[in-house]
């Protein structure tokens, strides 16, 4: 019988399931609804389904690079204890190296890929590895990088995946400093390489802030002007890579010190693991007095 949107969109409901193993499953059970969940329970996808409203804020930030090529991304599960397992380290390389071959513009497009040439989309091959782990786990989000041959690449995973940082430096093909400047990155979070990507807006916005605190400090309006332009540096010292202390050689700037190797900072990527999620807050008493009660 022919599967419409409404038969797919139903199991989904029950089952919380991707639309593609939802449009599957009932396609092998010829339309019947039970027979589709438990189609799909069999498969562990219902499983990993009921997951779908648990809070995963945890994970790891993981990097692989091929040729030319690099991708740092976010994986997220429950509980900082599943990363150290070998499934889910599997499951990251696996992951990374499918991003590199396939390239897809956005995490809905490569959840809907086939993997490995086998026909099973990536969002199932997540939903069989929650089957087995038995925590949600999902791709939260990903960054492909393309270098020249001339250029560098550098990896740098802190505190076990908690942060990652990939960097692109050009007219070098030093990955020992394209690393040491990931390094920097990872411990300071600058938010842009140079000031020139800070916006008029932003700028202007700290412009008045600056300016409203000397004036409230009671300084004469006349030198006002002059300190607000002294303190903006500091500003862009704390956002912009380059205007940095190096934290390898606090004596001199990023700039200084990537430019006196001839290389030039071309951009970077850094995630920090959960960063704007809503984080799970465990009780350790609640949870004992829980226990005790069953």
């Amino acid at each position: 019988m022919a599967i419409t949107a409404q038969m797919v969109k139903e199991l989904r409901e029950k089952t919380g399931a991707g639309m593609m193993d939802c449009k599957k499953a009932l396609q092998e059970t010829e339309g019947d609804i039970e027979k589709a969940i438990d189609y799909l329970r069999e498969k562990g996808i219902a499983k990993a389904a009921k997951k779908s409203d648990r809070i995963a804020a945890e994970g790891s930030a993981h990097i692989e690079v091929d040729g030319n090529y690099a991708v740092l991304m976010e994986v997220n599960c429950e509980t900082d204890f599943v990363t150290k397992n070998d499934q889910f380290q599997n499951l990251l390389k696996e992951l990374g190296a499918h991003l590199l071959s396939q390239k897809p513009a956005s995490v809905e497009e490569a959840l809907q890929q086939p993997l490995n040439g086998n026909g099973e989309v990536v969002e199932t091959y997540i939903n069989s590895a929650i089957a087995k782990i038995g925590e949600k786990i999902s791709l939260r989000r990903f960054s492909i990088v393309e270098k020249g041959d001339n250029d560098a690449f550098g990896a740098y995973i802190h505190m076990g995946g908690n942060i990652g940082v990939l960097t692109l430096l050009e007219g070098t093909t030093d990955e020992g400093l394209a690393k040491d400047v990931a390094m920097h990155i990872a411990a300071v979070n600058p938010r842009y390489v140079s000031r020139d990507e800070v916006s008029e807006e932003e700028v202007n916005a700290e412009r008045e802030v600056l300016k409203t605190q000397a004036l409230n400090e009671g300084k004469p309006a006349n030198i006002v002007e002059k300190m607000v332009e002294g303190r903006l540096g500091k500003f862009f010292e704390e956002i912009c890579l380059l205007e940095q202390s190096f934290v390898k050689d606090p004596d001199q700037k990023v700039k200084k010190y990537v430019s006196d190797k001839g290389a030039s900072v071309k951009g970077f990527v850094r995630y920090q693991v959960g960063e704007g999620m809503e984080k799970r807050e465990d009780n350790f008493a609640e949870e004992v007095m829980s226990q005790v009660k069953r």
